[in-house]
């Protein structure tokens, strides 16, 4: 294993070894700053809140010593009793403006200088929070002149309090706020803790344990995750999770059967093409026997076996690259249809009715041997189907090509009256090991048909709606190179 790897295991979290701050840990730490700073929005308001009450509820004791002080004869109200009634209000002193007249109702150790005015009237919220800090950040006590309305007909009433009683109201408004903050900042933050662990850190924990252990081994199906009924993302997720870890067992297991089958295949390649060698010596030999009939199946045969070894050569380069590149010709497609309907045993076989429907003269831009192999294919898949039908099947059992041209499109369709493709096999009909349509098949006939007719740029695809199995390809001439064909003439 590499360091690389090594470094990306410590990562991923496992069971009992979690790592110092999960992500538990993480939502928590970022809960607790978020809840803190909007309690800071939520004081700072409040606190000039807090303060612009207590100056206006001076204001309103102010007003009701007022009436006192004003019913009274001027100077009849003895010292004494101004003082009580100044020290009940929390005030220095006590003037109001009636008119054009501004009365002093009463003093007691008037300051020589007042050191902030506040005009209740006429006060907006940036000032009034910013005045409240400064009165929390003085440390010395200090004279406001407080400014509110008259109750008793004037214009306005004033009176002068001291900063330090309002300064320890607004501390100790500001611990009691801060001590609920906290309480509501606790209980939160763990309600939150409780609710994001159990409904999104242990369904991605389950979710990174299960893929930790997917990947120690991924061929066992038991390491699939099971999805919880959850209709969210993480419900989603998990069930995208468990199609892609069945799909990739799946592969696997194809991937293996792959390779042991190409294992086998090298095994006995080189055996079977020495058997099939000596076969093609017979063969020649053969071609020597005076009789008609041998003469007119010998080169069939050496035709045949001249098949079979390159098929046999050309087995083990299949693990390995893609079909070799179309040689493409323009050729008649009506001799390689006779010599497929030969090849699968039809033209003997009187169960089964052939059916060749080829325009005359039909020219294909293709590949003989390839072209072959993909009618081939398709002619025994067909033949198959009609063989596992029931001897007392009403019907006849016809197997049919057709061939057309499409402008500068070559149009073939093998058909037959068979069952049909099932319905199950249509989804995965043209891959290996998926898309066979009978018990026992491997359905490397569609998968190596197709990868031959898109080579040649074309398409092969299932006719629905039909009765039997259609299967039409599609091959496209190939477009006309003018300065090749230009070269071409000039040396000739």
């Amino acid at each position: 294993m590499s360091e690389a790897d090594n470094k990306l295991d410590w990562r991923v979290w496992r069971p009992g070894l979690e790592p110092r701050i999960g992500l538990s840990g993480k939502l928590l730490l970022l809960t607790i700053p978020l809840i803190l700073i909007a309690e800071i929005f939520i004081y700072v308001p409040s606190i000039a809140n807090f303060r612009l009450n207590r100056l206006s509820d001076h204001v309103a004791a102010a007003n009701t010593a007022a009436l006192v002080l004003d019913a009274a004869p001027s100077g009849t109200v003895p010292e004494n009793l101004t003082r009580q009634i100044l020290d009940s209000i929390n005030a220095r002193a006590l003037a109001i403006k009636m008119g054009q007249q501004r009365r002093l109702l009463a003093s007691a150790g008037v300051p020589p200088t007042v050191d902030h005015e506040v005009d209740l009237r006429h006060i907006t919220p940036w000032s009034a929070i910013l005045d409240s800090f400064t009165v929390m950040l003085e440390r010395e006590n200090s004279a406001i002149r407080v400014v509110g309305p008259s109750d008793n007909g004037g214009q306005f009433i004033e009176v002068v309090i001291d900063s330090g009683p309002l300064r320890q109201a607004m501390y100790h408004f500001s611990s009691n706020l801060l001590l609920v903050s906290l309480t509501i900042t606790s209980l939160t933050t763990a309600l939150i803790y409780l609710a994001l662990h159990f409904l999104f850190v242990r369904p991605m924990r389950r979710l990174t344990a299960n893929m930790v252990e997917f990947r120690k081994n991924p061929e066992h199906a038991t390491g699939i995750v099971v999805p919880s009924p959850r209709g969210d993302e993480i419900g989603l997720a998990e069930q995208e999770l468990s199609d892609m870890q069945r799909e990739l067992v799946s592969m696997l297991h194809q991937k293996s059967r792959l390779a042991a089958l190409g294992l086998a295949v090298s095994k006995i390649n080189h055996d079977l093409r020495n058997l099939l060698a000596s076969s093609q010596i017979l063969s020649d030999q053969l071609a020597s026997v005076p009789d008609p009939r041998v003469q007119r199946f010998a080169p069939k045969l050496m035709r045949s076996l001249e098949r079979a070894i390159a098929f046999c050569q050309s087995t083990l380069s299949y693990g390995r690259a893609q079909e070799a590149a179309p040689d493409r010709r323009l050729m008649l497609v009506e001799p390689v249809v006779n010599e497929v309907r030969e090849t699968a045993g039809l033209a003997t076989d009187a169960s089964v009715t052939w059916v060749s429907s080829i325009e005359r003269g039909l020219t294909i831009d293709a590949d003989p041997d390839q072209l072959f192999r993909v009618l081939l294919n398709l002619v025994r898949n067909a033949a198959q189907a009609l063989e596992g039908l029931p001897r007392d099947t009403p019907g006849v059992q016809q197997i049919r090509i057709t061939g057309r041209r499409e402008g500068a499109v070559t149009v073939i369709e093998v058909s037959d009256t068979g069952p049909g493709v099932p319905q199950k096999a249509k989804a995965h009909l043209f891959e290996a090991f998926q898309g066979s349509v009978r018990e026992g098949g491997t359905g490397l006939g569609l998968a190596i048909a197709a990868e031959l007719v898109r080579a040649h740029g074309g398409d092969i695809n299932l006719v629905e709606g039909t009765i039997g199995a259609v299967f039409r390809i599609t091959v496209p001439d190939r477009p006309v190179d003018l300065h090749s064909l230009r070269k071409e003439r000039q040396r000739a």
